[in-house]
């Protein structure tokens, strides 16, 4: 797999096989992610890695805390605009009509997000932590070490999905961690074999052509 390939490949799968994957093939695939672009080589992101019954610990940590609260680091700003505010809604549309529930199915649409704090079903997750008084280029820089794990991951045919929903959870997952005062959890990823049977794993969003997301000059 070349790495075009595994660019294009790599989804956010939503349903998982209980397939157990290593702590071996975690640590290989953390090996090769560390050495993702690092401004300063600031390198500033830790991992918290969770499988058995620390997985099952934080899951349970989840539903004691639902709904939760993100605080002030917000997931997506207030009152999204164009073209982002369409985007969004059309990704969740088409997830919903893949798994059969109708907009109006409030409650069944609830328990598919809920859904996100038991890792979909995934053996294994990845939290990964900051420190809070690190800038808007870090959070940048923790983006593509995140992005560098889930290539890792797929190389070795370990399939994630990014979790910014458990951004809801940093306050009683800093206590579970015993995170210093000035960490903070950015978000989280689940780790597995995706269950392929599943329709939700067909979905594939739609992305910007070239043109709209890109202006040539002096070409």
């Amino acid at each position: 797999m070349n790495v075009s390939e595994a660019i294009k490949q790599r989804i956010s799968v939503r349903a998982f096989k209980p397939d157990p994957v290593s702590e071996t093939t975690i640590r290989d695939i953390l090996e090769v992610a560390r050495y993702a672009p690092s401004g300063g080589n600031l390198q500033p992101w830790k991992v918290i890695a969770v499988a058995g019954a620390e997985r099952d610990a934080v899951v349970s940590l989840a539903r004691a805390n639902l709904p939760g609260d993100e605080g002030e680091r917000l997931v997506y700003p207030h009152n999204l605009w164009e073209p982002y505010r369409t985007r969004r809604y059309k990704l969740g549309e088409d997830m919903y009509a893949l798994l059969g529930i109708p907009r109006e199915n409030k409650p069944a649409r609830l328990m598919h997000l809920a859904q996100n704090f038991e890792f979909f079903g995934a053996p294994a997750g990845l939290f990964f932590v900051i420190d809070k008084a690190m800038g808007h280029g870090q959070w940048a820089h923790l983006g593509m070490f995140m992005q560098s794990v889930a290539l890792a991951a797929l190389e070795r045919g370990v399939q994630s999905c990014m979790q910014e929903a458990w951004a809801r959870m940093r306050a009683p997952l800093a206590a579970h961690f015993a995170l210093g005062d000035h960490e903070m959890i950015y978000c989280g990823m689940a780790l597995g074999y995706a269950d392929m049977t599943k329709p939700v794993n067909t979905m594939r969003s739609d992305r910007a052509s070239v043109d709209e997301i890109a202006t040539f000059k002096g070409f």
